[in-house]
Order: structure tokens, then C-alpha cells, then sequence
């Protein structure tokens, strides 16, 4: 037959109540000391009776160690939990100083392109005009020395150009020479071929028709 479901409520009865604690003490001192075992899992379980007599149990015979390594655990969480609150509430700071200064560009870049100027006083026209002086007063100066920086380029690249022309054309007279010097080499040596070729056989008497 099986055991009817227990409701989960005060005894009434002292006498039942008592059984009861003393059974189910036991019982849970022994599953700690089985977890403990079982598992190498360090164990306290402190149990205060009705009448407030203590029962406790602890896997290493020294309830103090584990309640010590307790409490410097709850305080290592405490601590990791206020400096990830205090992390997140200067990283929000952060992001509110940093939308107002992103505000505050949009509305000075408005401003200097000539928009939402209703509102500005004299003095603030007066700084934006300056501001817009300095501004253009650099571009023209930049400008200016990427001018020259180009326009020296091309100078450079001219000189080379010029120098290369010159040893191209002195390559060109020196070709035209060696081959006036061949040309007169050969006419000499033709000449002197034609020359070897002459009679020299001598004779006696009347030449033969």
C-alpha cells in the first residue's frame, strides 16, 4: 500500500513533530555526508532544534574553514557585483557626455554652414566669421602647397626628360658617325682591291691582237 502524500505544513502534535525532526536530522545528515563522499564536495549543515540545540555536520571535521570560505565567497561576489555596478554607471556617464558633445558639434557645424543663425547674438556671428577666416585662410595655404609640390614634380620630370633627350641625341650623332667612318673604310679598301688588279706580266716583241 503505498504512503499517502505528506502536506508540507506545522505539526500540531509536539510529540509527532519531534519524531519527525529527529528522523528527517538524520536524514539529511546522512545525504551531506553521502554528497561529501560521493562527489569530494566540501559540506557544512548547521541544524538548530526547536528548543535551539544545535546539530551540524562538515566534510573536513572543521565546520569554521568552510564557513570562513563562505564568506569570503559571498564578499568576493559583493564586491565583483559593486564594481560591475559602478563600471556600468561610469560607462553611462560616458555616453551622456559624449551625445552632448556630439549635440554640440552638430549644432556649432550648422551654424558654420550657415544655418540656425537666427538665434546667434552679434558676438556669436563675429566668432563665426573669424572661425570661417581661419578656416579658408588654411585650405588657400594647403592649396597653395600642393601647388607647388606639383609644380615641382613636373620640373623634375622635365630635367629628366631633357636629359634624356640629349644622351638620345648623342647616341644618334655617334651611330651616324661610325657609319660615315665604315662607308669611307670601304670605298679606301675597294680602291685598293681595284688597284692590286693591274697588268704586270712583261713581254718581248709585239703584242699579241
Amino acid at each position: 500500500m503505498a504512503r499517502g502524500k505528506i502536506q508540507m505544513r506545522r505539526i500540531e502534535n509536539p510529540t509527532s513533530r519531534q519524531v519527525t525532526f529527529s528522523k528527517r536530522r538524520s536524514g539529511l545528515l546522512k545525504k551531506a555526508r553521502e554528497l561529501s563522499v560521493l562527489c569530494e564536495a566540501e559540506v557544512a549543515v548547521i541544524i538548530f532544534s526547536q528548543k535551539g540545540r544545535p546539530y551540524e555536520f562538515a566534510s573536513n571535521s572543521e565546520i569554521q574553514k568552510i564557513i570562513d570560505r563562505y564568506c569570503r565567497s559571498v564578499n568576493d561576489v559583493d564586491s565583483y557585483k559593486a564594481n560591475m555596478e559602478q563600471y556600468i554607471l561610469h560607462l553611462k556617464q560616458e555616453t551622456m557626455d559624449m551625445e552632448r558633445k556630439i549635440e554640440l558639434l552638430e549644432v556649432s557645424l550648422r551654424k558654420l554652414s550657415g544655418q540656425c543663425l537666427a538665434s546667434c547674438s552679434i558676438d556669436e556671428i563675429q566668432m563665426i566669421g573669424d572661425q570661417l577666416e581661419r578656416s579658408l585662410s588654411s585650405v588657400r595655404a594647403r592649396k597653395a602647397q600642393l601647388f607647388n609640390d606639383q609644380i615641382q614634380q613636373l620640373q623634375a620630370k622635365e630635367r629628366s626628360l631633357k636629359e634624356e633627350n640629349a644622351k638620345l641625341i648623342a647616341k644618334c650623332h655617334a651611330n651616324r658617325w661610325e657609319s660615315t667612318a665604315h662607308s669611307r673604310a670601304a670605298a679606301i679598301h675597294s680602291q685598293s682591291c681595284r688597284s692590286t688588279h693591274v697588268e704586270t706580266r712583261l713581254s718581248i716583241g709585239l703584242p699579241e691582237s
